[in-house]
């Protein structure tokens, strides 16, 4: 499918200094809006946020397509209703492969290496990844929200999530200050006692999303009344038809 002339970008905050750098100047950007990127975490309220941004821009006749900057995101992207524009999302798992440039080179590094951990400007702007600041930074959220025998047993929960990792994998689009990312990263490889390694991006994906055209390898167009759904295969995602009683 050729680019529709005139779309507006419903982006994760991870990638949006890349985002806006790459839209810069273009003319068929009506409007952009960037969810936080701690969102994924909570895939009902991703989903109640990103419906939120969609009913925002159907209501602007200027908006002929939305373009959703995520992966499947943990289902978050599932079941997001829509009348009037066509939405349309890279057949991603999450924002790794949009860094990548390729959902093929995703799954063939995740399956080389089970251990890996991605890091990426934007985790690393969010203070997200595990390093020497995440701790600190959980504790401050914990501790906003919970009593000090809750904050203990969720700041043990994570430690134990991340037991299972052996490698920090940096991978960038060459959008900001690269060099610190990347030392920062390989000092939060060293504080876990993982590896490091450095994988080049590929702007390639995230260009086609922004400014089309839309292949269907790549991407899903979601025709109005029909949600996404995941898929058991490699192309991740689907759309169907909306139920009538849904």
């Amino acid at each position: 499918m050729t680019k529709i002339s005139k779309v507006m970008i419903v982006a994760c905050g991870v990638l949006e200094p890349e985002v806006r750098h790459y839209t810069r100047d273009a003319s068929h950007v009506v409007d952009m809006e960037f969810l936080p990127i701690g969102l994924h975490e909570n895939p009902p309220l991703l989903q109640q946020e990103l419906q939120r941004v969609i009913d925002r821009a159907e209501a602007n006749p200027a908006v002929e397509t939305i373009v959703l900057v995520y992966g499947l995101c943990g289902r978050g992207v599932e079941n997001l209703r829509h009348t009037r524009c066509p939405l349309v999302i890279a057949r991603a798992h999450d924002c790794v492969t949009l860094f990548l440039g390729d959902k093929d080179r995703y799954a063939d590094h995740q399956k080389k290496h089970p251990g890996n951990y991605w890091y990426n400007p934007g985790w690393i702007r969010d203070k997200a990844s595990p390093g020497p600041e995440r701790e600190a930074h959980l504790r401050k959220q914990y501790e906003e929200k919970f009593e000090e025998e809750d904050v203990a047993f969720l700041l043990e929960s994570d430690r134990e999530a991340l037991a299972h990792y052996d490698r920090a994998t940096y991978v960038g689009l060459d959008v900001g200050d690269t060099a610190a990312d990347e030392d920062y990263t390989k000092t939060c490889a060293a504080c876990q006692g993982w590896g490091f390694e450095r994988i080049p991006g590929d702007p390639a994906l995230l260009m086609a999303l922004l400014h089309g055209p839309w292949d269907e390898e790549r991407f899903l167009i979601v025709p109005p009344h029909h949600v996404i759904r995941m898929t058991a295969d490699d192309s991740i995602i689907r759309a169907e038809r909306e139920s009538e009683d849904s």
